[in-house]
């Protein structure tokens, strides 16, 4: 489809999720096939790229921006289903994505306010997501997701990175496959003034692990792209925060990246830095923060595996109408190289 095609208008909700800024499209699910999650991402993929740039790049958007499909649910228990946007291109699954698209839909009236706690059952194409928003005063405060299994493909996995030589990485899933390297190997920190510097280091390591490593979701085979890169420092000590930043496409995740906190505790996890019911305070390039933990223990495939829990603080930013004028010239968005690189999208 061409969004362009008739004069196109699509209403959404304004939400971000600790910094992370996440556009809720409440009205999409008439233009997306497919009975099941992995269907619709399948269709989403091949057919609407275009809106998905449309909606999340110039002049509508900037490299930081998110959004999400609301669709009809496919399971009987859900309240919804979600499409990821982001600036990489369509992925099964985003933790401040999630938070975003359940307050939004407790903000629009599709899932009525319950003071203290509202309960939003997501279908993705990964599996069914739990997100229990506190609520008070008529408000959202924060959202705990709890995630699909999260699970460690690979400790200290070594690539060839040109410029760096042999770079050790951890490969886990937390909702989309990341490779995970400590900021120390890479001879960095995750100072906010760098982060130009710090874009362009994590798409170079990205793309050689892309060549390097091949991943498959053992339950979905159409999973199979390592979606991210995260740089992380570990806490200084017990019970202390750690920190990271994602590198999306152009920007740096503004949150702690859900997903990416979730494959972190499972590898924390795996070596022992992390136990059962403790909690995990990850904290973003902004300082902003997300408290995991993993509650659970379980088994994805031939992978050991945790169940993971996230939670962040969610505001909303605005309420919006979005159209496309059918003599617009740019009815799929435009990235120019001043501030978009060359391989987004």
């Amino acid at each position: 489809m061409k969004p362009n095609a008739g004069g196109l208008s699509l209403h959404t909700v304004e939400v971000h999720a600790e910094g992370e800024p996440g556009r809720i499209v409440l009205d999409a699910d008439h233009l997306i096939k497919g009975d099941s999650m992995a269907q619709r991402l399948t269709y989403c993929r091949e057919n609407l790229d275009d809106l998905r740039r449309l909606l999340i790049t110039e002049p509508r958007g900037y490299p930081a921006t998110c959004a999400v499909f609301l669709t009809s649910p496919v399971t009987e228990s859900a309240h919804a289903g979600i499409i990821v946007l982001e600036q990489g291109g369509f992925t099964p699954m985003s933790g401040s994505n999630t938070m975003c698209a359940a307050t939004a839909l407790i903000d629009s009236g599709r899932v009525p306010m319950v003071e203290p706690v509202t309960t939003v059952v997501l279908d993705t194409a990964v599996g069914l997501v739990t997100a229990e928003a506190r609520c008070e005063n008529g408000r959202v405060v924060d959202v705990t997701v709890t995630n699909v299994p999260a699970f460690t493909v690979a400790l200290d996995h070594p690539i060839s990175v040109a410029g760096h030589g042999e770079v050790l990485v951890d490969v886990v899933f937390g909702g989309q496959f990341f490779v995970q390297v400590s900021a120390d190997r890479l001879g960095v920190t995750l100072d906010p003034e760098k982060g130009r510097y710090l874009v362009e280091l994590g798409m170079h390591v990205l793309e050689s692990a892309r060549e390097q490593i091949t991943v498959v979701h053992p339950l979905e085979p159409t999973i199979n792209t390592i979606g991210l890169i995260m740089l992380y420092e570990d806490p200084p000590a017990p019970g202390e925060p750690g920190r990271n930043t994602v590198v999306l496409p152009g920007a740096l995740d503004r949150s702690p990246c859900g997903t990416g906190t979730c494959g972190r505790m499972a590898a924390r996890v795996t070596r022992g830095d992390q136990v059962i019911g403790e909690e995990f305070e990850h904290r973003s390039i902004l300082d902003t923060r997300f408290i995991g933990k993993a509650v659970a223990t379980t088994q994805v495939g031939e992978w050991p595996a945790i169940i993971p829990q996230i939670t962040g603080r969610t505001f909303i930013t605005g309420r919006a109408e979005w159209v496309v004028d059918p003599q617009d010239p740019f009815p799929a968005g435009y990235m120019l190289g001043d501030i978009w690189p060359q391989s987004t999208g």
